[in-house]
């Protein structure tokens, strides 16, 4: 007879394709640490099965569209932060796509979008990334420098789109067919997508600026006006990175 121990390390390891076979072999067993740890694997493959159903409504729109051959999804991220630049993902997904997890990066860890982001960059059939800085922003505004930043996203991607899911803007100057969505990101599999490799493209950045200008804690607050950083702005003034028309009045 298997050790608990081993069971224990059998139920954990195994692949989810594989879990219930494994469930019904090791549930016969009545001690009560195999029990355990079978009740243990039921419950992961019961949060496996709703995540498959999640993702699943996420694909809604894809499937709608179904007919375009490359849906790209589009979204920014650090329209709001005092600092640092605007950045738009843009990613094309393929139509059989089984990535699990996605939603709105401000939803997830920084360790899932992480996860994420690896897995979206394997599994994109392309990605783009587009930013604009702090003095465009200054110079035409933010919404007009986010504009910019998903044109030059969408501009980088190595297949062009022929549809775009839109996280709830229209983007002008742009000839392909647009979806605007309201909270997209959780309610597209593609814009999710974006959202993430947004998101961790601009972290990343935010943390290498901490390294020159560490007395802002750039690398927590990524820009945003938390309390320590709107102190070190009356403290030590400006930074080449921060955005003066947000911090006017500081």
């Amino acid at each position: 007879m298997e050790k608990i121990a081993e069971i224990k390390q059998n139920l954990s390891a195994c692949e989810m394709e594989k879990l219930p076979q494994l469930i019904s072999r090791y549930e016969k067993d009545t001690r009560n640490g195999t029990q355990a740890a079978v009740s243990a694997a039921k419950k992961r493959m019961a949060a496996y099965e709703k995540e498959l159903q999640r993702t699943e409504t996420m694909k809604r729109y894809e499937k709608e569209y179904h007919a375009y051959s490359y849906i790209c999804g589009i979204d920014e991220v650090g329209r709001g932060p005092l600092a640092g630049p605007v950045v738009a993902g843009a990613v094309i997904l393929p139509k059989d796509c089984s990535l699990l997890y996605l939603n709105d990066s401000k939803k997830l860890s920084e360790k899932k979008r992480e996860e994420l982001y690896d897995k979206i960059m394997e599994t994109a059939l392309a990605v783009g990334i587009g930013y604009n800085t702090p003095a465009r922003i200054d110079e035409i505004n933010i919404l007009q420098a986010t504009y910019e930043a998903m044109r030059e996203a969408v501009g980088k991607l190595s297949q062009k789109p022929d549809l775009l899911l839109n996280d709830a803007v229209t983007i002008p100057g742009i000839e392909i067919k647009q979806v605007p969505i309201i909270k997209g990101d959780a309610k597209s599999i593609s814009i999710a997508a974006a959202s993430i490799v947004a998101k961790v493209t601009r972290d990343r950045l935010m943390v290498k600026y901490d390294g020159i200008y560490p007395e802002y804690g750039f690398a927590s607050n990524k820009g945003y006006g938390s309390a320590m950083h709107i102190e070190a702005i009356k403290k030590y003034g400006p930074t080449p990175i921060h955005r003066k028309s947000f911090i006017k009045n500081l």
